[in-house]
């Protein structure tokens, strides 16, 4: 068997940090880790613990203009021609997608090789890309999704991988704010969901009480066009903030955080449980499957964070919200050791564990099986 395995990651953070761990722990048991990934996430994989890059050309079909679906056709083609060339020659022994249309040509290919593939999905729906791939692959690992419905028997809860610099930050115990002291707010929003916040966060501070305003200091997420105007705004209400279009230790202002303003990516809500920090979490409104809304869904339940439906919100009512938590530091105290409740640390073993078993033929049935048994397959 060989020792390489192929990771299928791209788009976004959510789908490349749950990729980066896994990685960590494959490098860790010997093997070798190919990232495959398209020209936009090449970008942000500098860091990425992999043998190899393999920058494969995709493009997803979500136009009805005809020359744009022909134009998106034909890189899917493009791309899958490629991926076939890369497999064909390095002959992975397993190849692993976690969601995103850049995944869809390397799986395929892999596929149609009769390599062993699986997928990772990190919400608690699955996603267009993995559905599409769902009927093909030999397992799927769910993070937050649950082994029912209709590919249940594939389905693997093994949970998330967290990033080492998460499980670093979830040393920081959460801190209630001193009756006078400051309080610490952290907003970002990926990189679909922050110009929400940059156009609508400022206008929430400026409503909050003088007294609460000005012992406020946030760090927030901005993009680049919107980050000298947002600067400019907390400037002038007179509070304290650093804005920047990216914080490489994010995880630690999460950790240093009394209260998150985010979206609900997996891995943001991820990161919340396994750091233990209360949220108020506005989903982005634009997924078609309400992902975000399922994620966010399951830290309310547990009493670790409010939700707030986007076209809902007035700059009032999250000034409510805001101020009715940093007002109360003992319910502060309570969402976050809630949160803490729904943290799961050994995903990345498990999912390795399952790689590693796919890749040697064990069959979903008898992986979960040997689980149930308390042995490592």
């Amino acid at each position: 068997m060989s020792d390489t395995i192929f990771l299928a990651a791209g788009g976004t953070g959510g789908h490349l940090f749950p990729a980066e761990a896994l990685a960590h722990e494959l490098k860790a048991r010997g093997y070798a880790v190919h990232l495959v990934t398209d020209e936009r996430a090449a970008k942000y994989a500098g860091h990425f613990p992999a043998d190899m890059l393999h920058v494969v050309p995709s493009a997803t079909i979500g136009s009805r203009n005809p020359i744009n679906v022909a134009k998106a056709l034909w890189r899917l083609m493009s791309g899958l021609m490629k991926a076939r060339k890369i497999m064909a020659q390095h002959r992975p022994a397993a190849v692993v997608g976690f969601g995103g249309y850049p995944t869809v040509p390397p799986l395929m290919a892999a596929v149609r090789l009769n390599i062993p593939t699986l997928v990772h999905e990190q919400n608690a729906v699955m996603g267009r890309a993995n559905k599409a791939l769902a009927p093909r692959v030999k397992a799927i690992a769910g993070g937050f999704l649950k082994s029912a419905g209709t590919y249940a028997a594939k389905i693997v809860e093994v949970g998330n991988p967290v990033r080492p610099a998460v499980i670093e930050a979830a040393n920081t115990p959460f801190a209630k704010p001193d009756a006078d002291g400051v309080l610490k707010l952290t907003v970002f929003g990926g990189s679909q969901g922050a110009r929400f916040f940059s156009d609508m966060t400022p206008d929430v501070i400026a409503t909050l009480p003088e007294a609460l305003r000005s012992r406020l200091f946030i760090v927030q997420q901005a993009r680049a066009e919107d980050e000298e105007r947002v600067k400019a705004r907390y400037a002038a209400l007179g509070v304290k903030a650093e804005v920047a279009p990216f914080f490489k230790d994010l995880p630690a202002r999460m950790a240093d955080s009394h209260l998150v303003l985010a979206r609900a990516g997996a891995s943001t809500v991820l990161e919340l449980t396994v750091i233990g920090r209360p949220s108020i979490l506005v989903p982005l409104p634009i997924s078609l499957d309400d992902d975000q809304g399922h994620n966010a869904q399951i830290l309310v339940d547990a009493g670790a964070a409010v939700m707030r439906r986007q076209n809902t919100i007035t700059p009032e009512s999250l000034a409510a919200d805001i101020a009715g938590l940093l007002s109360d530091p003992d319910k502060l105290s309570t969402m976050a050791a809630n949160a803490r409740v729904l943290s799961r640390t050994d995903a990345t073993v498990r999912l390795a564990d399952l790689v590693t078993a796919v890749a040697s033929g064990t069959t979903v049935e008898d992986f979960k099986a040997n689980s149930n048994k308390g042995a490592r397959p």
